[in-house]
C-alpha cells in the first residue's frame, strides 16, 4: 500500500498537508513553488500523480525559503 505521506524519492516525509487528515484543507507548500518538470520526470511512471516529493527531493527549499510565511487562520 502506498502512504501519501512519504516521499516517493527518498521515503521522508513529504510535509503534504493534504495527505494529513488534520491539514486536509490547507494550501500544500507545493502550491507556492516551481518544481522542475525534469524532477518530476526522473520519478518512475508508476511512482508519479500517487504521493508529493518532499521539498528537498523537489529541489525547492530556496524557494521556500523566500517565500512569506502564510496567514494565520
Amino acid at each position: 500500500m502506498i502512504d501519501a505521506r512519504y516521499c516517493p524519492a527518498c521515503g521522508g516525509r513529504n510535509d503534504c498537508s493534504l495527505a494529513d487528515p488534520q491539514r486536509a484543507t490547507q494550501a500544500c507548500w507545493c502550491y507556492s513553488v516551481s518544481i522542475d518538470p525534469a524532477v518530476l520526470a526522473a520519478l518512475p511512471p508508476e511512482q508519479r500523480n500517487n504521493r508529493c516529493l518532499c521539498p528537498r527531493c523537489a529541489q525547492v527549499l530556496a524557494q521556500l525559503d523566500a517565500a512569506p510565511p502564510p496567514p494565520n487562520r
